[in-house]
């Protein structure tokens, strides 16, 4: 296993839409194990296979590890199967513009069907934190980051924030 390079907005990569995977193969296999590492190593609570250049449909995720709960979750192909009508604001950070969070308003529950690295098939609900967290990694993979979600000025706010600190 190795700890992967993240990219850094405004990386062009990072507003791609992901392909689906059609297979499970060991470069898949290998490629999820690196996420994860490198997703414990930024420390952060998860990470998409965008934001390391690998351009599927792969996210990683585990939402309790700092707080001594590791649940690691590896998500192929995953989709949003319902969305609850309550939504809340959470400040949200993302390892690809480090430094900066934003208030992103989202779902504050979500139900996720995902495919395991095995080919088992996963439907689960998610609220708090972990909601927003999958729908965050989610976003990734259609080439949607953080600042997206925010109006004009918050945004170039926040991105004149972020290029300061680099």
């Amino acid at each position: 296993m190795s700890v992967l390079p993240i990219l850094k907005w405004p990386d062009p990569r990072l507003t791609e839409t992901c392909v689906p995977i059609d297979e499970v193969t060991d470069d898949i296999r290998a490629l999820a194990a690196d996420m994860l590492e490198t997703m414990y190593a930024a420390p952060g609570r998860g990470l998409a296979a965008p934001q390391v250049g690998a351009m599927v449909r792969l996210f990683v995720m585990d939402v309790g590890w700092k707080e001594g709960k590791s649940d690691p979750l590896i998500c192929i192909n995953p989709m949003l199967q319902e969305v609850g009508e309550d939504r809340v604001s959470n400040d949200e950070g993302c390892l690809s513009i480090p430094g900066v969070s934003a208030s992103v308003n989202r779902p504050a529950q979500v139900q996720m069907v995902w495919s395991s690295l095995e080919g088992a098939r996963y439907v689960q609900s998610f609220d708090g934190f972990a909601a927003a967290c999958a729908q965050h990694e989610l976003d990734h993979l259609d080439g949607i980051v953080t600042f997206d979600h925010l109006d004009a000025a918050t945004r170039a706010a926040l991105e004149a924030e972020y290029e300061a600190r680099q």
